[in-house]
């Protein structure tokens, strides 16, 4: 009996490379969207909406991401979309990837499908992941937001078929979990394994429309039945040993640790899930943003950082949950799954934004100034002020003294610096404000004001860091300046 390794997302990368992908910041694959326009509104869609073309990457930024991803050790382009099937060169990008010898797996929903291009596809050994949820039209075309989908979906399927799919290249089936499918999902499982399509089922992560459309949901139990039931399945009838695990049937997603995400306007993303941009290819190269990015760091090294049920977990070694639905659930990017079942009887225990700050500070009331953490992403945090008589920094006008405002963006930084690190046992709060430079005062605040503060970290040397701050009252910015800060990391560190 074997493993089941043979899933569509990374099962040819050993762990070895995995590893090696990890420790010296390469790519072992790249998914990337050549137009966000498709024929489809899906219900279950990551995207809220599909958008226009206007300000996508040209063909030559496209070219020019691909080989920077080649550099980088990538050695698989997955294609996502939009519709990558309506994208007007996409034959041409093709001949592109495989003449610089790379693999490629392209995900669609049928549209242009001929049987043309069906043969095209296998000339160039593309794999074609095919999204079908239901033999049933109506659920189909419920699912797709389309009349007729299914009609389209089918006439698809025939037509790789026809071209030589999956004998002469492999062939996918992607798959969302729903409850308008979950009771036929075992026998599309058997049916797909049958015919040696590689199954590819997945839980719905809670973003775009999917965020939308409450009717999709599933109880825990049910999806957890479901993924045991299909193991045993394989197990016993096909031979694949798998140890279910969301969000994937019979698969892993690890793919933070080797991948990354670039849609059509060159912003780069951890992953379709993470929506939180790193860097845009159009200002810096690839390198440098997988190199710098600290949310890339942290997710590549999830087991010093990731938080809650999840770092408790006895298989962290083969699983994180899905990040997508843990940042899409909770604000944060490296909580526990909320979605997964281990973790239904202790959601309670999975910390989301915005939270408090008085426990990622080590600062303590009166001189305790920021109430809440709002957003944390890249190099970025924004926390919020609610201004009392109680503060320190209050006159007896009530106003806000104007030398708070250093204090109040140094805080918002270690509560910024305190929230990322709750999973890391080593982290200890400790820092010292060591000079402000071109502060600005444009307003006031008084005794009853809400304030906003976004921090982004400039600047990072070591211990060291510089701080560009922003205070904004209501659209007002009141206060800008720049901080440099020294702050205690790991007390292996010390």
């Amino acid at each position: 009996m074997s493993s089941c390794r043979k899933r569509i997302y990374g099962a040819e990368f050993t762990d070895a490379e995995i590893a090696g992908a990890v420790r010296e910041g390469k790519l072992l694959s790249m998914e990337m969207e050549f137009n966000s326009n498709c024929n489809f509104s899906c219900v279950y869609c990551y995207a809220s909406n599909n958008g226009g073309s206007e300000g996508e990457l040209n063909r030559d930024e496209l070219r020019d991401l691909i080989l920077q991803a080649r550099d980088l050790g990538a050695r698989k382009i997955i294609i996502l979309g939009g519709e990558p099937m309506l994208y007007e060169h996409l034959f041409e990008m093709i001949r592109f990837i495989k003449d610089r010898g790379m693999e490629i797996e392209l995900f669609t929903n049928g549209a242009n499908m001929t049987l043309t291009a069906a043969r095209k596809l296998i000339k160039y050994g593309v794999v074609v992941v095919l999204k079908m949820n239901s033999f049933d039209d109506d659920v189909q075309d419920l699912l797709s937001g389309k009349k007729g989908a299914s009609v389209q979906i089918r006439k698809a399927f025939e037509n790789l078929k026809k071209a030589g799919y999956p004998a002469g290249c492999a062939m996918g089936i992607s798959t969302v979990i729903c409850r308008q499918n979950i009771d036929e999902l075992v026998k599309m499982w058997e049916w797909l394994r049958d015919q040696g399509v590689n199954p590819y089922f997945e839980m719905i992560t809670p973003q775009g429309k999917a965020r939308e459309s409450g009717f999709l949901e599933v109880e825990d139990h049910q999806v957890r039945e479901l993924f045991h039931q299909i193991a045993e399945i394989d197990r016993s009838k096909y031979g694949y040993d798998w140890v279910p695990q969301p969000p994937l049937v019979g698969g892993q997603c690890l793919r933070h640790q080797f991948s990354c995400s670039v849609n059509s306007r060159g912003d780069v993303q951890p992953c379709v899930g993470v929506t939180i941009p790193v860097g845009n290819i159009r200002e810096r190269k690839l390198k440098d943003i997988i190199l710098e990015s600290e949310i890339i760091t942290d997710l590549r090294n999830y087991r010093k950082t990731i938080k809650g049920p999840c770092r408790e977990c006895s298989r962290l070694d083969e699983c994180y949950g899905c990040r997508g639905a843990a940042y899409q659930c909770t604000g944060d990017y490296l909580a526990s799954d909320p979605l997964c079942w281990n973790n239904a009887d202790r959601r309670d225990d999975i910390i989301c934004l915005p939270t408090d700050a008085n426990k990622l500070v080590p600062h303590n009331p009166p001189m305790l100034i920021i109430d809440k953490v709002l957003e944390v992403s890249e190099r970025k945090c924004v926390a919020e002020v609610n201004i009392t008589e109680e503060m320190v920094f209050i006159g007896e006008d009530g106003r806000l003294d104007e030398a708070s405002y250093p204090e109040i963006i140094s805080q918002a930084i270690a509560a910024d610096k305190g929230f990322r690190n709750l999973g890391n046992q080593n982290y200890q709060a400790e820092g010292f404000l060591l000079g402000i430079k071109n502060l600005e005062v444009l307003g006031d605040a008084r005794v009853g004001d809400k304030l906003h503060v976004s921090v982004f970290k400039a600047a990072q040397y070591g211990h060291f860091g510089i701080i560009h701050g922003e205070v904004f009252k209501g659209q007002e910015m009141i206060a800008r300046g720049e901080v440099k800060i020294w702050h205690n990391g790991n007390k292996d560190e010390n």
